[in-house]
């Protein structure tokens, strides 16, 4: 195991023990994201900490396109967050990452985000219809049929691919200013 992945070995092992001992300490409420419409196509989301991440829609949507797109970050929030679930995953079993990139490519039809309809009149979609995570992985002295198990069983424990998954049902609440 490279030196860079042993803080995170003792880190896992440590948060297993505890949570082998508690499983209620492993249920919480996980930090909510805040989006604020900054006029135009721009909206500023603040996170944990004050963390602040910007977007925009490109300039064809009437957006300034000098910042990432709503389905950019999402697309990134996805390889990051399969990417850290490798790394965890790889720590926790010894095994020395020499490289390892995590690409997510979408295909999407903009009719949907414009509330359009198809050819035959049906509503179109607004999310993705093709959604692919693509692993460039080396381990040097591993085999590749261990490197895949570890990535496949990574990617199913990893939060966010998980939610593509299984397609977690999204409450919507509204509450109106001024009613």
């Amino acid at each position: 195991m490279t030196d860079s992945l042993r803080p995170i070995a003792i880190a896992v092992q440590r948060v297993q023990g505890v949570l082998q001992r508690r499983p209620e300490a492993a249920v919480h409420d996980d930090a909510p994201a805040t989006a604020r419409w900054q006029g135009g196509a721009r909206v500023v989301t603040t996170g944990a900490h004050g963390a602040q991440l910007l977007t925009d829609l490109p300039t064809e949507l009437g957006g300034s396109g000098d910042q990432v797109t709503p389905g950019w970050l999402f697309r990134a929030g996805l390889a990051s967050c399969a990417t850290t679930s490798i790394v965890l995953a790889a720590a926790a079993e010894g095994i020395a990452l020499a490289a390892l990139d995590v690409r997510v490519g979408s295909r999407s039809d903009v009719r949907g985000l414009l509330g359009m309809r198809d050819e035959a009149g049906q509503p179109v979609e607004a999310g993705p219809a093709d959604l692919h995570l693509q692993v460039l992985i080396d381990a040097p002295g591993v085999a590749p049929a261990r490197l895949r198990a570890l990535v496949e069983g990574a990617v199913r424990c990893s939060p966010v691919p998980c939610l593509v998954q299984q397609a977690t049902p999204l409450a919507l609440r509204l509450d109106i200013a001024g009613a």
